[in-house]
């Protein structure tokens, strides 16, 4: 099993969209990024804390690639919003991708290059690539959030 993160948004309508993915195992969310340990939903929604919401996946690469991965994640969201996605605003919500190996730090670089060039956008992408840091789970009531609850945010 490998891990990618990604953060595109609310992360409930991250994560239900990963977790029904065949050859994903687990989808979690949480906050990464930031400067504080152990940061709760109020401290990171405050923007204060540097974190971004986002998704942690578990995925059999064996049926499916990092690069499908980040094939879903680039048209599930518009990378072209510096620090929102839709109604959310503020920098917890910007599109972002955290490497777990060189791998994936160069397949991410070069599927972000090449859809800037695609023409696909009028504005250019936004979307930041960062070393994985450490990764936060979210509280227990956020976690399968739109299962749980139905609705929220949409991806």
């Amino acid at each position: 099993m490998e891990k990618a993160t990604f953060a595109a948004g609310c992360f409930w309508g991250v994560e239900e969209s990963f977790y029904d993915l065949p050859g994903v195992t687990a989808a979690r969310v949480g906050y990464i990024g930031g400067h504080l340990e152990h940061p709760t939903y109020q401290q990171v929604c405050s923007g204060s804390t540097g974190h971004v919401e986002a998704v942690e996946v578990t995925f059999d690469p064996d049926t499916i690639s990092y690069e499908q991965l980040l094939k879903f994640f680039w048209q599930a969201h518009d990378p072209t919003q510096l620090n929102r996605q839709g109604p959310d605003v503020g920098s917890q919500y910007r599109s972002a991708i955290f490497y777990h190996s060189e791998e994936q730090r160069r397949l991410a670089e070069e599927s972000r290059d090449a859809l800037d060039a695609s023409g696909r956008y009028r504005r250019s992408v936004v979307t930041e690539i960062l070393p994985a840091a450490p990764f936060w789970e979210a509280e227990e009531y956020h976690q399968k959030y739109h299962l749980k609850n139905g609705g929220g945010c949409g991806f």
